[in-house]
């Protein structure tokens, strides 16, 4: 899919191993359990393993668990019957029954209940649910990707995550290193956000000076690739001739970093 593989043009070893693993999980459908901070671009590792499968004809659906409260989730997840519950004033299908020949991405799957991931294992299991409220069985054959920003081991110790539903999800794992571990694709990604923002902006900024290109590379990055993109977009809005210089990028302040 056009503009999906964009923010991946890059140099780094780390990077470079993504996409190894990427390239090697994208055929089978065993469940893939993406980690890494906010904002490493873990949804966009989830789509180029969809694309490049060969469930890419079918949906992409995606649902963030960490922002729904659980009743919504399961809603949205398992849908629900006509008169279910208030408000249900017709039949809705979920993601499950959605995703059926395609792939389901679960963001911040670490935030779901203990009652939520029972259910969720059962369906992992069987290939079969239930919607809120109703009594058939559906089934739906769809490849379940996870991710999550939390340490899920160290819930499971806690007592707040299930041992039995981490390791069905976490089958295949791909870890994706946070931004200042790879120093490399700062610029390309930096150059990628400054042409798509030059063209939406209708402002003709060509490239960064030395000192701001040292300004990214020596800044924490704590919102990676999600903070770098609103900071390019930030820079090209203020930008007043056609580079980019440090200026426009005084608020990165290196010495605040953590050491």
């Amino acid at each position: 899919q056009e503009g999906i593989f964009d923010v991946f043009i890059v140099h780094s070893e780390p990077m470079r191993r993504v996409f190894e693993n990427i390239e090697e999980v994208a055929k089978s459908s065993a469940p893939i359990l993406i980690t890494g901070e906010t904002g490493v671009g873990k949804e966009m590792v989830a789509r180029a393993i969809h694309y490049k499968s060969d469930r890419s004809g079918g949906p992409f659906l995606a649902v963030n668990c960490g922002s729904l409260a659980e009743s919504i989730l399961e809603s949205e997840l398992f849908g629900h019957e006509k008169g279910a519950f208030t408000g249900a004033v017709k039949a809705k299908r979920g993601r499950l029954e959605m995703a059926d020949k395609g792939t389901l991405f679960m963001d911040e799957v670490g935030e779901i209940s203990a009652k939520m991931q029972v259910s969720l294992l059962r369906v992992l299991e069987e290939k079969s649910f239930v919607r809120v409220g109703g009594h058939q069985s559906l089934n739906s054959d769809f490849r379940l990707i996870s991710a999550t920003h939390r340490d899920l081991t160290s819930l499971i110790k806690e007592g707040q995550f299930r041992e039995d539903f981490y390791y069905r999800i976490n089958v295949i794992s791909i870890p994706i290193p946070p931004l200042r571990d790879r120093l490399d694709d700062i610029p390309i990604l930096a150059d990628h956000f400054l042409k798509r923002y030059s063209h939406e902006t209708g402002k003709h900024v060509e490239g960064f000076t030395q000192k701001a290109l040292e300004l990214l590379t020596s800044y924490h990055w704590p919102g990676n690739i999600r903070e770098l993109r609103n900071v390019i977009e930030r820079a090209v809005v203020l930008a007043r001739g056609r580079m980019i210089g440090a200026s426009e990028l005084t608020f990165l302040n290196p010495r605040t970093q953590p050491t």
